[in-house]
């Protein structure tokens, strides 16, 4: 049983309720530094909520979460989410298309979005470069974030949230509203960053077995707020528990670190 203190996250029976409804339920989730989340479900599983959680953009009703060794609802979480990179739809929608690529990124250094007067380091300017580098997209800075396309933009979003050397970093449906090429380019490029023994922990979200990247350690599966399983992604990625979570009887293929699943 790990330290507390090396834990990246630990949720104990945490409880999420929000009027009548319950949107998590006696979750438990324990996730390591040098571990590689998927958090797999349908809509309305919990999978958001869970994640906003561990981006200390919410509080549990009941139960504990702890994030980077800090209890929420103890903690400055202003103090806290630098500390945590994120991409989520809605941080999608809020990036003017006027802005420059670069601006999209080295704006995560002050954590706002568009850059207006606020003033920035050369070195800033340099890691947000190296970051578009990495990501196959440096060619791209001086273009405005309106004129890429959809892979594209969800590059450069994983770009901004690895501005800060986070030592977490969360992924909410990354690859939601690629196309094929796009997804497959995406894939790969997160599988490279999860099998980076310098990246931060890693979770990220989805709805589909297809957009889980090599190089991911760990599953949980979510179904109505409530974990069906978790744990080693060799162990807990079964047809069995993915027709649990589901609801509807499904087959489970693998080919390699890829996997696939269909109706029965």
């Amino acid at each position: 049983m790990p330290d507390s203190a090396d834990l990246v996250i630990n949720a104990a029976k945490v409880v999420v309720r929000r009027g009548r409804n319950t949107l998590l339920d006696a979750v438990d989730w324990q996730v390591e530094l040098d571990e590689r989340w998927v958090v797999l479900g349908p809509n309305g599983a919990g999978k958001t909520t869970l994640l906003n959680l561990a981006a200390g953009r919410m509080h549990p009703t009941g139960g504990t979460m702890r994030v980077l060794d800090e209890r929420l609802g103890r903690v400055d979480l202003a103090e806290l989410r630098p500390r945590i990179g994120v991409t989520t739809a809605a941080l999608a929608e809020s990036i003017p298309a006027d802005e420059k690529v670069l601006n999209v990124v080295v704006t995560a250094a002050w954590a706002v979005v568009g850059r207006w007067r606020e003033q920035y380091d050369a070195v800033d300017e340099e890691r947000a470069r190296e970051l578009l580098d990495r990501f196959g997209i440096g060619h791209l800075a001086d273009r405005d974030y309106g004129t890429l396309s959809e892979g594209e933009r969800k590059r450069t979003q994983i770009a901004r949230a690895l501005m800060t050397d986070p030592e977490l970093l969360l992924l909410d449906e990354p690859a939601a509203g690629l196309d094929l090429g796009g997804r497959e380019r995406l894939v790969a490029t997160l599988g490279e960053l999860a099998m980076d023994p310098d990246a931060p922990a890693l979770v990220l979200v989805t709805h589909h077995v297809e957009e889980i990247p090599p190089g991911f350690t760990h599953a949980m599966l979510l179904g109505e707020g409530a974990v069906v399983a978790s744990g080693l992604i060799d162990t807990v990625l079964t047809a069995e528990n993915l027709t649990k979570t589901f609801g509807l009887p499904l087959t489970l293929t693998r080919d390699g670190d890829r996997y696939g699943a269909r109706a029965a």
